[in-house]
């Protein structure tokens, strides 16, 4: 096992991470419906572009292309026998692109959600749940990552399943929930939920935060929310570069470069240790946050009023532990795009 990823949360003060996946890979020509992981054998020259893309713009960590690489997402393409080859071609790819960029980086094993609900509420037992993020993360251990990267989870069920999971394969891990109903997840955990679930598990992760979501405004609320219940876990914002709005047929998202070097900034700013981009981040959103990581000096926690101003409104009015919840999306100030 290596231990990239421990000696870069040492030797860094901020840790820049990766952008998007999907929207870079349609923009390569991969149609909606159709499963990423399989380009990792179809098409590993447009893989490899995708991860040359995020450490040419400065990225000192990536994912891998395997976020549904589980039995039960792959089941949707009658790909369900391909879980380790998937994830290890993945993983393979990305560790030839760190290997050869000439100075640190890390790959990260993209695991997302298994896609089913979990005992009580649905049909997905503890014990398959674990079973399928084992596979999935053998897989990824075999083609040689730094580190687990569990992202875009929901239920706290689903979270520690993959927290036991990872503990069978013996690779350190982080983990990110998506914040999009109202400062909850969609099963209603809240940020101060969230930094109490990580310190109960057996196998914690190293870094623990928030991915996806709504817009940046509304994932850095919910990094304060980390921040404020004392964690001393390094804390992870991969926010949405802006909102997405139908433009010609085709979903885009306004948020500029600038303004997610102003966020990425700021998220520095709120607490976080590793920063990257989700949904509609590409390499010019990366290049001008790793510009304004290296370049603007650390400044006092901002204040909510602070980041509405420079990120735009908050699509509700709390962050999920009250009753002030409802949408109030506005206008969003100095948005571009």
């Amino acid at each position: 096992m290596t231990n990239a990823f421990l000696t870069m949360l040492d030797s860094h003060d901020v840790i820049l991470a990766d952008g998007a996946t999907g929207t870079n890979l349609f923009n390569m020509g991969l149609m909606s419906g159709d499963a990423p992981e399989l380009w990792n054998v179809d098409e590993p020259a447009k893989i490899t572009a995708l991860y040359l893309g995020a450490v040419e713009a400065g990225s000192d960590l990536f994912l891998t292309n395997t976020f549904g690489g589980n039995a039960s997402r792959l089941k949707l393409h009658d790909a369900q026998r391909r879980v380790r080859e998937l994830n290890r071609v993945g993983a393979e790819l990305g560790r030839e692109v760190a290997d050869t960029a000439g100075r640190p980086v890390v790959v990260a094993g993209s695991v997302g959600p298994t896609g089913e609900i979990m005992e009580p509420v649905g049909a997905l037992s503890h014990a398959l749940a674990v079973e399928m993020f084992h596979e999935q993360a053998d897989g990824l251990k075999d083609g040689g990552v730094d580190v687990l990267w569990l992202e875009t989870i929901s239920a706290p069920e689903e979270y520690a399943a993959a927290a036991e999971a990872f503990a069978l394969v013996d690779l350190p891990w982080c983990g990110t929930m998506s914040f999009d109903t109202a400062g909850r997840t969609m099963m209603g955990v809240t940020s101060a939920a969230m930094a109490d679930l990580v310190e109960t598990l057996d196998n914690p992760p190293l870094a623990f935060g928030a991915n996806c979501g709504t817009g940046a405004s509304d994932l850095l609320r919910t990094v304060l929310g980390f921040a404020a219940q004392g964690t001393e876990r390094p804390i992870i914002a991969k926010g949405n570069a802006g909102i997405p709005k139908y433009v010609d047929g085709h979903i885009h998202y306004d948020g500029t470069p600038e303004l997610m070097g102003d966020y990425a900034a700021m998220a520095r700013d709120c607490g976080a240790k590793i920063i990257g981009g989700c949904c509609g981040t590409m390499p010019e959103h990366l290049r001008h946050m790793r510009e304004a990581l290296d370049t603007r000096p650390r400044g006092d926690r901002p204040a909510l009023e602070q980041i509405t101003a420079a990120l735009g409104a908050f699509s509700s009015i709390g962050d999920g532990t009250g009753e002030d919840t409802a949408p109030t999306r506005q206008r969003r100030g100095r948005r571009r795009g």
